[in-house]
């Protein structure tokens, strides 16, 4: 297997390559690069593969990840009640 098309963000089938690409194209921020990819922004809300993107920006750009806008991940929830988990109305 060819590293560079490694899935790098499996909710949204983002490949390595991509990401690379991206990064030397725009000079952009992990933050920057999540939203031009859509890597980190599938079902698991970046828990996954945030730590690998943020890994691959400090590779190619040589510079640290800027925790002062933090790629964050959000976990798929949503509110439900008990009676709607029963599945009664």
């Amino acid at each position: 297997m060819n590293r560079n098309s490694m899935i790098i963000c499996r909710c949204e089938e983002v490949e390595m390559d991509t990401i690379i690409e991206t990064l030397r194209s725009y000079s952009c921020t992990p933050r920057e690069l999540k939203l031009r990819t859509r890597a980190g922004m599938g079902v698991c809300g970046g828990r996954t593969c945030r730590n690998l993107i943020q890994t691959l920006y400090s590779e190619v750009t040589q510079k640290h990840v800027s925790h002062s806008v933090p790629l964050k991940y959000q976990p798929p929830v949503r509110p439900l009640t008990f009676r709607e988990l029963e599945g009664k109305k």
